[in-house]
């Protein structure tokens, strides 16, 4: 079996200013470590190139709660300074077409709702635009910079926002709890739907009555989180490009591409012939093109998105990336309009491609460890990103658009940083189902010595289609576990994203079959390496991963314990989703019921005998509680060692700060028990 060479390792090796690292007592990292590291959002990059803003954010344990904070790096003299005010939540910064000035999110004083707020480079207050009962989203400036669109979800019926805000207050204060629904969805993610709908507005840069661009006009965005990807405004400010969802149903989802006239003329579908979601519309430039991604098979979320563009003046379409078998969504524009720059999810890693206009030439920029949310000058020379690996938390950077050359723009989380000792990893390649190549990140302990023999935990990823990339993952952080003392490993399985197509549809009739067979084999191989306890191994994960685990309950395996995360435990159950209305590609229950009994694991519940940990957030709508409490129930009728774990305030992910501490030690006390390795401090 074949052995993909090491990868980087840590792209920027950490420092402190002051203290020579050396001097340092370095530790394993630890999940209240990792708390501590700032987490930067996507940059903003000003039209000249000179400066970035990002926003930070920060957590504090003790209020159980992040703040968000923006900072302004200027690359000339390579400084940086905050732009706004500690302790008050300022996110999703978005530059003037002059450059002059910042907009940004924020709920200060008397606000209710985030609100746009506007800060002039050259110094001075930031300045409120808006008063909104029902919130602003995704700010954009029109390109003539006198004023600025944004998203917010609103009664459609009701006139003015006095309106608005007298209907929020009376459903806040009203005594009917009751709901009624006539058609799906119902909720998403952690939340209940109700009667708004997700509009456009507009608003003058100096402020005033914030007027309706969607409103009234046959168009709506999709009811469920949508952002700067769901529209887009033309260079000549006379045309927005959105996405609306077509389906009458409920239970078909289309996102449509439309166009709007601000002129008054009607709404036109520019996609009304295809079934499968077209999304992340992106005008050129000059304005004579406007890109899109089109997906093809309704009802499969990973099918492969291709670029397309259509050209405004003949209407003519084509597909500039049909060629590339990779997923290509959010085109960054260069100022010439010749070429786009897209972060793509390849291999196993996140890389930034450059892709000419004229010939549909495809260019990878980068290559080791993961670079996300490009964003380009106006003349394209100057290209910034976030760059993170499982070492490395994200960082801005900036790359050379022509030869992908590197160099580290941001300091926030070095000084911690270099008291952490991290354990080192690789990337490597084994035979999977069939006989096809899978490939695997492994992450050792800190100190691994090869002649020495180590527990493993296998994580199993979720999505089905989401594969793991080279990067710093917090909600399961691999190197956390392998600080535990642990090998933690992380295969992409049949399904997983950015191997191509066939790949990823090879699971959409089964969600079984091979990827169990790609995860015995990843146990196998790992268990014939020489540091590898063969007697000490767990397997681990949520959402899909949870499937996959509870999947292993009533198989053959040979894992000691398992950890089952808001797992998928019960396909009928799973109707009961968010998206459980949806009609599945492959058929349904009452259609095709062997195919359920077959790969839906609680029909092998009788098999079920191995220690196992359910984990699950109560107001969790993507894999509902009734999986975990189902799941657990069945273990504890069948006299199997068990835990459940109840979060009654997380999702589907566990987001706040003291949880996922308390997260992270209830894993660490349940994996010591069944195969040794650090326990929580303080506990015997």
């Amino acid at each position: 079996m074949l052995r993909a060479s090491i990868l980087a390792l840590v792209l920027f090796a950490p420092a402190l200013a002051s203290v020579p690292v050396q001097a340092q007592e370095k530790r394993p990292l630890t999940a209240e470590t990792m708390w501590e590291l700032k987490r930067l959002g996507p940059p903003a990059l000003s039209p000249d190139g000179r400066h970035a803003v990002v926003a930070v954010v920060t957590n504090d344990r003790a209020k159980d709660q992040p703040s968000s904070r923006l900072w302004l790096h200027d690359r000339r003299d390579g400084s940086w300074r905050p732009l706004t005010a500690e302790g008050i939540n300022s996110s999703n910064p978005v530059w003037s077409p002059d450059g002059t000035r910042i907009a940004f999110e924020s709920r200060r004083g008397d606000d209710e709702a985030n609100q746009i707020y506007v800060l002039p480079l050259a110094g001075g207050e930031a300045q409120r635009l808006t008063r909104v009962p029902t919130g602003v989203s995704a700010v954009r400036w029109f390109p003539d910079g006198r004023s600025l669109a944004f998203i917010s979800r609103v009664w459609a019926e009701l006139d003015g926002w006095e309106a608005q805000g007298r209907r929020l207050k009376e459903r806040k204060d009203s005594k009917v709890s009751g709901r009624a629904w006539d058609r799906a969805p119902v909720r998403h993610w952690d939340r209940w739907l109700d009667d708004r709908e997700n509009h456009l507005f507009r608003v003058a840069a100096e402020g005033g009555e914030a007027q309706a661009i969607t409103l009234g006009r046959g168009v709506k965005l999709p009811d469920q989180d949508p952002g700067l990807g769901h529209y887009d405004i033309s260079p000549d400010g006379r045309e927005i490009a959105l996405v609306m969802n077509t389906d009458p149903t409920g239970v078909r989802p289309n996102p449509d591409l439309f166009v709007l006239p601000l002129d008054g003329g009607e709404p036109r579908n520019l996609t009304a012939d295809n079934p499968a979601p077209d999304f992340g519309p992106r005008y050129s430039p000059d304005g004579r093109w406007l890109a899109w991604s089109k997906q093809s098979i309704p009802g499969f979320y990973a099918d492969r998105a291709v670029l397309h563009l259509i050209d405004r003046r003949s209407g003519q379409v084509r597909a500039l990336t049909a060629d590339f078998d990779r997923s290509v969504s959010n085109p960054v524009w260069a100022g010439d309009g010749r070429s786009v720059v897209v972060s793509v999810d390849d291999a196993g890693t996140n890389r930034l491609y450059r892709i000419d206009v004229p010939g549909g030439r495809i260019t990878a920029i980068t290559a080791a460890t993961s670079f996300t949310a490009p964003a380009l000058s106006r003349d394209g020379r100057v290209l910034v990103a976030l760059n993170e690996s499982f070492v490395q938390p994200p960082t801005l950077v900036s790359v050379d658009p022509r030869d992908g050359r590197v160099g580290k723009l941001s300091a926030f989380n070095d000084e911690l940083l270099a008291t952490i000792d991290f354990g080192s990893y690789e990337s490597v390649t084994y035979e999977g189902a069939n006989g096809v190549p899978i490939q695997m990140w492994i992450n050792y302990p800190p100190g691994f010595d090869r002649s020495r023999q180590y527990p493993l935990y296998l994580l199993l990823h979720g999505g089905p289609h989401n594969a793991i990339t080279d990067g710093f993952h917090w909600r399961w952080n691999a190197q956390v576990f392998s600080g535990w003392g642990y090998v933690t490993a992380w295969h992409n399985f049949h399904g997983s994203s950015g191997f191509g197509q066939e790949f990823a549809d090879s699971i959409t009739a089964d969600w079984a079959t091979l990827p169990y067979a790609d995860t015995i084999k990843a146990a196998q191989w790992l268990a014939a390496q020489p540091y590898i306890d063969a007697e000490r191994m767990a397997a681990g994960g949520a959402s899909y991963g949870g499937y996959l685990a509870s999947l292993l309950l009533g198989r053959e395996h040979p894992f000691k314990t398992i950890v089952a995360h808001a797992a998928v435990y019960n396909l009928y159950g799973q109707y009961a989703a968010d998206f459980g209305a949806s009609r599945n590609r492959h058929g349904e229950f009452w259609e095709d019921r062997s195919r359920f009994e077959a790969t839906s694991p609680h029909y092998a519940a009788g098999n079920f005998d191995t220690p196992t940990l359910v984990i699950h957030g109560e107001i969790d709508y993507r894999v509902p509680i009734n999986h975990g409490v189902e799941l657990f129930n069945t273990l504890q009728n069948r006299g199997v060692r068990s835990r459940f774990v109840h979060y009654p305030d997380e999702n589907h992910w566990i987001l706040k700060h003291n949880n996922s501490i308390h997260w992270y030690g209830e894993k660490q006390a349940w994996l010591a028990e069944f195969l040794g390795g650090a326990r929580p401090e303080g506990t015997p």
